[in-house]
């Protein structure tokens, strides 16, 4: 078998030749990027920036009309005494309810037993050895498409994983940690499972459509066909851009050597023999096995309380909770693992090892506070709904040919998601204007919401407004100091850009031919 350092010098003996005009472009934007102030700073900026344009707009008097309610909806000026009562008393809970917050802290808990008893290690370095430095990219691209069900869940779990796998062959861990971020963010609203955002989206456009027609009823499932053949095509997309143009720049992505040092003591099981690890690997799946076992019996009543309403199973307790069962599964395996190699002695390190989960996320709590309070400022303005009205107004009134008008429609929705990067607020805000204006046109809003899959996903990997974009820049920070908002930006610009005009090509050929976009959702 093939050795880390073996393969590094495979990586290095095949990189390509620096100094081409793309890699100069990109080593401009990684600088500029990095010249930005800390991100922790940044947001505050982003704060004064917000309020002056919005007393700006305020004071013009615009005014949009909300297409759900038909209220008018104004921009509400930041510097105001309103502005000031409201975020000052609101900051805590600003914070706290901070979506990726309780997300990160109670899957960490789970993860960093399993991580610190070594058993990420061992599973990337059983189920890679014997995969050449490249593989290993289109395989952890696919697990990030395919880990978009773990919801926000997923970064937590593949973005460290990815740099495991990624260090098990001698590449840049810092490149797995991009790769896997990359391909869950941009790609994987093509995921083929059904999980709860797809129901959510689903219950919003058939909301919108039927605002023009009561019969129009949207599946969870209308979009499946086209998501289960975009997810392979998307993570060979990012695994081709990676080792064709990404590869030529994977030197800048080297860690300190503390720092990586540090991480890698995190995850080395010392002293583990070979029938030892294998034993423990052995009855950690038993445990799988078993834990799978008891949620599938929990959930086979209709009505068990680990399901929802009328016992549905996409949206349930099951689902919406899906960060509980994780922390508890990834607790379990790390347990097992960690008892049967003696990582783990005594009842005292499971929560020494929670411990230091924590710690090891600290700056990206520091982070969320400052994120949390400029979301809850953008969004006190009504800044966001009134983008996102007049941007769809815009395209509703050109009255360009289909296939012109659904570019627009994806570069507008593209380009507001720069700014409001949840993708279930932003379709929102746009379906009860564009679903129903498409409708009126013959579109199916089925395929209106294939459209928004592809504008709301590629994007979120280029903007800092993004919170999980925020969460990898931290993670990348526990290899590289410096490491900053340019250095993800110009690793994963490269690969959105492809990968939009990948996956719209994939559309107008999928329309063109008249495939379905799912099971009796017909794309035209």
């Amino acid at each position: 078998m093939s050795t880390p350092d073996s393969r590094a010098k495979e990586v290095q003996a095949t990189r390509p030749d620096e100094g081409g005009r793309g890699s100069r472009l990109l080593d401009l934007v990684e600088r500029a990027g990095n010249a930005l102030p800390h991100p922790f700073w940044l947001f505050w900026i982003l704060c004064g920036v917000v309020a002056v344009v919005s007393w700006a707009l305020n004071a013009s008097g615009l005014q949009v009309e909300d297409p759900s309610s038909g209220d008018p909806v104004g921009v509400r000026s930041a510097l105001s005494a309103d502005a000031v009562r409201d975020l000052i008393t609101g900051a805590e809970e600003s914070f706290v309810t901070f979506g990726p917050l309780g997300t990160v802290l109670m899957v960490m808990l789970g993860v960093a037993v399993a991580e610190r008893s070594g058993l990420f290690e061992a599973l990337a370095r059983r189920m890679l050895s014997g995969l050449s430095p490249r593989t290993v990219v289109l395989g952890v691209a696919l697990g990030g498409v395919l880990g978009k069900f773990l919801s926000d869940s997923a970064y937590v779990v593949l973005i460290p994983l990815g740099a495991v796998a990624f260090r098990a062959v001698g590449r840049s861990p810092m490149l797995g940690m991009i790769v896997a971020f990359v391909s869950i963010n941009a790609a994987g609203d093509a995921n083929p499972l059904i999980a709860p955002g797809d129901a959510l989206f689903a219950a919003v456009a058939t909301e919108a459509a039927q605002l023009v027609d009561k019969d129009v009823v949207v599946r969870a499932t209308d979009n499946m066909y086209f998501t289960t053949v975009s997810a392979f095509v998307l993570a060979g997309t990012i695994a081709l851009v990676v080792d064709k143009i990404l590869a030529r720049r994977e030197h800048h992505l080297t860690p300190d050597a503390d720092l990586e040092a540090a991480a890698a003591r995190q995850v080395v099981a010392a002293g583990v023999d070979e029938a030892t690890e294998l034993r423990a690997l052995k009855l950690t799946g038993l445990a799988v096995l078993g834990y799978a076992a008891l949620i599938v019996l929990a959930l086979l009543p209709a009505s068990s309380p680990l399901r929802g309403e009328g016992g549905a199973i996409v949206e349930s307790t099951f689902m919406n909770a899906i960060a509980v069962f994780l922390t508890v599964f990834f607790l379990l395996i790390g347990a097992v693992y960690g008892r049967f190699t003696g990582q783990i002695r005594g009842s005292r390190a499971i929560p020494e090892f929670m411990a230091e989960g924590v710690r090891s996320i600290a700056p990206l709590l520091v982070l969320f506070f400052a994120v949390s309070q400029f979301l809850a400022l953008f969004k006190w303005t009504n800044i966001a709904t009134v983008v996102a009205v007049e941007g769809a107004d815009f395209l509703r009134d050109l009255g360009a040919p289909t296939l012109v008008l659904f570019t627009l429609l994806i570069v507008a929705v593209a380009l507001m998601n720069l700014l409001i990067t949840s993708g279930s607020a932003l379709w929102t805000l746009v379906a009860p204007a564009l679903v129903p204006m498409l409708l009126l046109l013959g579109t199916n809003p089925a395929t209106t919401m294939a459209l928004y899959r592809i504008a709301d996903s590629c994007t979120n990997s280029i903007t800092p407004m993004s919170t999980s974009f925020m969460l990898c820049v931290g993670y990348l920070q526990t290899l590289r100091r410096e490491a900053g908002i340019g250095t993800l930006v110009s690793f994963t610009l490269p690969i959105a850009m492809i990968m939009m005009v990948v996956w719209v090509l994939l559309f107008f050929a999928w329309y063109l031919l008249g495939i379905p976009l799912g099971p009796g959702a017909p794309v035209r």
